[in-house]
């Protein structure tokens, strides 16, 4: 993890060099410079209130102050705040040996932050100036002054860039490899977002079709951000929004598809660890899967604002299906609608202005209604982390179908998994910022039918399943007995890209990653620009799309712009 002196050399440029001759005190350079990159790391870990302003202090007061950066920096040159934080491989093997840093490596893949946390922090009780210097970082004097919680959010920022750069598992590449890992393993976790449900109705968030896009190009709501309909504190301002999309995502005109099936039928030959879905809209639940963790919540209860009564959902379908905003029956009982009164004509033209018709009610009473759902700038429930310390113990593999993986703390399951557990994304986009050891690429429906008939297995019949918890009198309009999947229908054969871990289906939109990709192994294969083949022969070492520590300078520059450039993950608030 250290810095390795050729790249401090590569990077060590004029600019830098004239901002230091600003910044005679090197001290001074070095912790601004190292204050401002811990900040700018709040993007991939959480930072709360005391810490970022223990942080703050460490600039200067006085609003004239010159910085050893600028504003107009260009964002694909190398960040200096980085830069500073990382010191020579010479310097970082001072306090570690090589076998110590190894160990300590391994333990933190395989056991997770908090564990590693508990090991080296607590039991040991080891400096946590000493121990960032196992991951090649060496603060200032003035941040190893700083509080303890500021000194340990500085060692998540390092263990989780340790977490986030996973290898790629180099035996797993083909579909047959998929093949045999789904057969052969008895833990499998599912991670299972809006793709999953496209196919029922069901309108995913982020595609140009998508529920934000509607909401952005319809333009009647005042929305800084399209994501706000899902925001608490904008939800307590102005329900409406949400009530007005609500009846698209409600589970009761749907009915499950193939791959809500797909994860039925591996619970029931006794393999599913646990399904920790992200959708809202209870069809895991409808599909009769029962080992499933709704982490964002769901329609199927419902709980006032104002005096936290919980109802059944389909108490408020009737408002949801209305489009109309649900109030509690305790808090706002029904009241008679007041006649108007007419204002008494004092003279021609005029009226009364005691009597007027205008009210200064505000336009939603205190009790509105809101279905159990995860919003942004909600916690998640203990069971979603109970959850998680216990299935990283016994997982075996891990199966990513139908998100993006762009909302915490959910997108972070990953990083608290060993990484040794082998990893398949289904998904119709490829997702940046992980490393999964076979991706599949195209509608996630006909993958997991052609994965299906590989396996010899047969998916459960498209039935809807009573659920008391839900209710409605209208038919489920998704059924199409002639697109089922265990008709006779044919799954085109995928293709292969070169001989990578990567395979493409119809529907696969693999864009600027995919390009990228192949061009990476048309390098790799030969100097020459050969058309790539179709091939099944296994590899050493495939692009990826975050790239695993390496100890030359261009892997260590692509590591550090993974976690500054458009690589990163889009990190949004806890839900």
């Amino acid at each position: 993890m250290s810095f390795p002196a050729k790249a401090r050399q590569e990077y060590d440029t004029d600019r830098s060099k004239q901002t230091r001759r600003k910044f005679p005190t090197s001290n001074t350079y070095v912790l601004l410079l190292q204050a401002r990159a811990f900040l700018e790391a709040a993007e991939d870990v959480d930072l709360d209130a005391e810490t970022a302003e223990d942080l703050i202090q460490s600039f200067p007061s006085d609003p004239t102050a010159e910085y050893p950066w600028s504003d107009d920096d260009d964002d694909d040159d190398y960040d200096e705040s980085t830069y500073t934080l990382y010191e020579t491989e010479e310097q970082g093997q001072q306090i570690w040996t090589p076998q110590e840093i190894k160990e300590m490596m391994h333990h933190l893949k395989e056991r997770g932050m908090a564990s590693w946390i508990s090991q080296y922090v607590v039991t040991r009780n080891y400096p946590i100036p000493e121990l960032l210097r196992a991951f090649g970082i060496k603060l200032c004097e003035g941040l190893q002054a700083k509080k303890p919680t500021t000194l340990l959010y500085f060692l998540k920022v390092a263990l989780s860039k340790v977490l986030r750069a996973r290898d790629k598992l180099t035996p797993y590449n083909t579909i047959s490899d998929a093949v045999n890992l789904i057969r052969s393993s008895r833990r499998i976790l599912i991670l299972t977002g809006a793709g999953i449900s496209v196919s029922c109705g069901i309108p995913d968030f982020r595609s140009p079709d998508g529920i934000y896009a509607s909401l952005k190009n319809r333009g009647q709501y005042d929305l800084v951000d399209p994501q706000e309909m899902f925001d608490i504190h904008y939800f307590r301002k102005n329900p409406a929004v949400f009530y007005s999309f609500a009846s698209q995502m409600y589970p009761s005109n749907f009915v499950p598809s193939p791959c809500h099936r797909f994860i039925k039928l591996i619970e029931d030959k006794g393999q599913l660890l646990r399904n920790y879905t992200q959708n809202i809209d209870t069809l895991e639940t409808l599909a009769g899967v029962q080992r499933v963790l709704q982490c964002h919540g769901s329609f199927a209860t419902a709980s006032c604002l104002q005096c936290r009564r919980r109802v059944p959902g389909f108490e408020i379908e009737a408002d949801i299906m209305n489009q109309r905003v649900a109030l509690c029956t305790m808090c706002t009982p029904a009241i008679p609608t007041p006649k108007k009164k007419k204002g008494k004509k004092k003279a021609k033209g005029e009226w009364d202005s005691d009597d007027e018709d205008e009210s200064d009610d505000p336009p939603f009473t205190p009790g509105i209604m809101k279905p159990d759902i995860t919003f942004f700038g909600e916690k998640l429930t203990d069971e979603f982390d109970n959850a998680l310390a216990e299935d990283r113990e016994h997982v075996d593999l891990l199966l990513i179908i139908g998100t993006s993986l762009k909302v915490s703390p959910v997108a972070e399951i990953l990083s608290h998994l060993p990484h040794s557990v082998p990893q398949i994304l289904i998904n119709k986009t490829p997702i940046r910022h992980i490393n999964p050891d076979i991706v599949l690429l195209g509608n996630a429906d006909d993958i997991v039918q052609y994965l299906c008939d590989a396996l010899g297995w047969e998916l459960p019949p498209p039935l809807v399943l009573a659920d008391a918890s839900l209710k409605s009198n209208e038919e489920p309009h998704n059924i199409d007995e002639t697109s089922d999947f265990n008709s006779n229908s044919k799954i085109c054969e995928p293709e292969r890209v070169g001989d990578s871990h990567v395979w493409l289906f119809e529907g696969a939109e693999g864009g600027r990653w995919l390009e990228e990709l192949k061009r990476e192994l048309a390098a790799q294969t030969t100097p020459s620009l050969a058309p790539l083949k179709v091939d099944s022969g296994p590899i050493t070492r495939l692009p990826s799309p975050m790239p695993a520590t390496a100890s030359d300078s261009t892997s260590r520059k692509r590591e550090f712009d993974d976690m500054n450039g458009e690589q990163r993950v889009s990190k949004k608030p806890k839900s």
